[in-house]
C-alpha cells in the first residue's frame, strides 16, 4: 500500500482509535524502516540535512535553505498545495498556499523538498512541477510516491520518532492523545502521525 493511500485511509477513519489503547510494538529497526528513496541519498546529503533532522520540529524552511532553495508561503490557485520551479534568477524556489492547514504546509515543503532532491531534471525538463491537493501534479504516480516517501522520512525522522514512540509506549500501551500530542510535537497531521508509528508496530 502505498504512503498517499494509507493516508487516504486515515483520513476516512479519523477518530477510530478514540478510547482505545494500542498494544506495545515491537520496534522494527530503524535500518529497515526508511524509504528505499532516503537510502539512496548521497552520504554527502545526508550529511548535509542530518542536523535539521535532529530538531523537534525539523525546521524546513532552514533545510531548503542549506539546499540552496527558497520557500514562499504564497496565495495559490484553487486546488494547488505546492510548487517548484527554477526561478528567473537560477534559485529553485517552493511555493506553498497560504491557506493550508500548518501541518499541510510542512508536508507540503518536505514533498518539494524531496522533488528537488529526486527529480530535479523533471523540475528542469517541465518547468516545475505543481501539486495539487492530493499531491499530485500529472506526473507518473511513481514520481509523487517517491517524494511522498522522502518527505515523510525528512519530516518526522525515523531514529527519532523511535525514540519519542518507545519512551510513550514504555508502559505497554499508547492512546490516541498521545498520537494527538506526537503530531503536534513534530508539527504534522495526525494521520501522517499513525501512518508513522505503525512501521513500529511488527506484523
Amino acid at each position: 500500500m502505498t504512503l498517499r493511500t494509507k493516508i487516504d485511509l486515515m483520513q476516512r477513519s479519523s477518530g477510530r482509535f478514540s478510547g482505545r489503547r494500542w498494544a506495545k510494538p515491537e520496534m522494527r529497526r530503524t535500518s529497515e524502516m526508511a524509504s528505499i528513496e532516503f537510502r539512496h541519498l548521497s552520504k554527502n546529503v545526508r550529511d548535509l540535512i542530518a542536523p535539521f533532522l535532529s530538531q523537534k520540529p525539523v525546521p524546513l524552511g532552514a533545510l531548503a535553505r542549506s539546499l540552496g532553495l527558497r520557500v514562499k508561503v504564497a496565495p495559490l490557485d484553487r486546488g494547488v498545495s505546492g510548487s517548484i520551479r527554477k526561478a528567473e534568477d537560477g534559485v529553485y524556489e517552493i511555493r506553498v498556499n497560504k491557506f493550508e492547514t500548518r501541518s499541510r504546509q510542512r508536508f507540503t515543503i518536505a514533498h518539494e523538498i524531496s522533488h528537488f532532491l529526486l527529480h530535479k531534471s523533471i523540475i528542469d525538463e517541465q518547468d516545475g512541477i505543481k501539486d495539487n491537493i492530493l499531491l499530485r501534479s500529472g506526473l507518473p504516480q511513481k514520481i509523487e510516491y517517491e517524494a511522498n516517501r522522502l518527505a515523510a522520512d525528512l519530516i518526522m525522522p525515523d531514529d527519532f520518532i523511535e525514540r519519542d514512540a518507545r519512551r510513550y509506549f514504555s508502559d505497554g500501551a499508547i492512546t490516541e492523545e498521545v498520537v494527538e500530542q506526537l503530531s503536534d510535537e513534530w508539527g504534522v497531521s495526525k494521520a501522517a502521525m499513525e501512518i508513522k508509528l505503525g512501521n513500529f508496530v511488527a506484523g
